[in-house]
């Protein structure tokens, strides 16, 4: 029996990587309770675990005595005797017994394998916790097993993994049997074993890519100074390269933007910028707000905010689709960043447009009233202005504000 024990667990030091003296130990002391249930709390003994030959040795060892008072410690010298004394041992010597593990009986034995698996299990939970702890912000590569309503299940070097809906890319499609790559975010500890959850979601997920694609950023060469995300929609990364001939941007774009490709198609196609960072909190914020033109931004250190004065036609690229650029541009830099819609002046605007090319926009009837009160280009009717346009006998204040709305974005659509 004893060797059969021992080549079982032995196999759990392969498969589950618990050490093989922490195997050992794990024997003894699960033994040594058993010890104690069998022959008494005050018993003297000594047990013996070779992993290597597949032994377990139990000795016990009584004091000799004429009458014997304690069992647990104590062994008659009539006893030793029948035993057979061949070292012709005395009273007040001590007496080594072995002791089969057969002998414990079967349900010690049942015991012993019970508190052994209960252990070992407890050392394996561990072992885990362990591992996942020191792999914390590292990727890992699984295999989804199991899609539930708020989580998915990755297997990873037969480890459980927990991928939940607010770690995952929002609309990626996932699917049972597929490889796929995360973070490690969180190892909690529970009665039952660690959770371990991954993320697809984090900032820091992003940043690895960006390690694993771009050579420079995992040498050092380039750091990236600062992240921002939505994921699945879009990124801005901000960086800044340490040696003076090699361009930040371009290192992380890669040739014919191989490498940014890579990363964008891992991230469920979701858009990144990159820029160049900058100690300067204006120029800082105007990258941020690329490509759309600043005209003049007002820094409050004190408050971390930002007054950024743009013409019209910049304000919606600057906002971006739902707000997502000017959301993204003040995570990126730290400032909360208020828009100033500027009107442009006349003198700002470099092309004219005829209103013949307008007639369709404006309607016939207008188109009529304009040119027949001597308005020929877009620029004249903006010259012009409300108050003057309001003159007109046949438009009222409705037909004049749609007339230099409409005007407006058709001339700041040819700028």
């Amino acid at each position: 029996m004893n060797p059969e024990i021992v080549e079982s667990f032995s196999q759990m030091v392969k498969i589950k990587g618990i050490d093989k003296d922490v195997l050992g130990g794990i024997l003894e002391d699960v033994l040594g309770l058993l010890v104690k249930k069998k022959f008494g709390e005050n018993a003297r003994y000594e047990l013996i675990v070779n992993m290597d030959r597949g032994d377990i040795e139990i000795y016990l060892e009584k004091e000799i005595v004429e009458k014997v008072e304690d069992p647990s410690t104590q062994i008659s010298i009539d006893e030793v005797n029948r035993l057979g004394n061949e070292d012709e041992l005395e009273v007040g010597d001590f007496y080594i017994q072995k002791v089969e593990l057969s002998s414990l009986g079967r349900r010690l034995i049942n015991l012993f394998k019970q508190n052994l698996n209960q252990k070992l299990r407890e050392v394996e939970k561990e072992i885990v916790y362990k591992e996942y702890k020191e792999m914390l912000g590292e990727i890992v590569v699984g295999e989804i097993y199991q899609i539930r309503k708020d989580d998915i299940l990755v297997n990873h070097n037969k480890n459980e993994l927990v991928l939940p809906r607010e770690e995952q890319i929002p609309f990626e499609k996932y699917k049972k049997g597929q490889t796929i790559r995360a973070i490690v975010k969180e190892v909690k500890k529970t009665s039952k074993r660690p959770i371990i959850t991954i993320s697809r979601a984090d900032n820091l997920f992003l940043k690895r890519l960006f390690e694993i694609e771009v050579p420079e950023i995992y040498d050092g060469i380039v750091e990236i100074k600062a992240i921002a995300r939505v994921p699945g929609e879009r990124a801005k990364v901000a960086v800044e390269s340490q040696d003076n001939r090699i361009d930040a941007v371009g290192a992380c774009v890669g040739m014919k933007g191989v490498r940014i490709h890579a990363i964008v198609r891992e991230l469920n196609n979701e858009n990144i910028d990159v820029i160049h960072y900058s100690d300067d909190p204006e120029i800082f914020i105007q990258r941020a707000l690329a490509p759309a033109k600043i005209k003049k931004i007002e820094i409050f250190e004190d408050e971390k905010k930002a007054i950024v004065h743009a013409d019209s036609d910049q304000v919606s690229m600057m906002v971006g689709r739902g707000g997502v650029n000017i959301k993204l541009a003040m995570k990126l830099t730290g400032y909360d960043i208020e828009i100033i819609r500027e009107e442009k002046s006349i003198d700002e605007y470099e092309d004219d447009i005829e209103l013949i090319d307008l007639k369709e926009e404006l309607g016939e009837d207008i188109y009529d009233i304009l040119i027949n009160n001597r308005y020929d280009t877009a620029l004249e009717v903006l010259a012009a202005g409300k108050e003057k346009l309001m003159e007109i006998e046949e438009l009222d204040e409705e037909d004049v504000d749609r007339i230099l709305e409409i005007i407006k974005s058709q001339i700041e659509e040819e700028e």
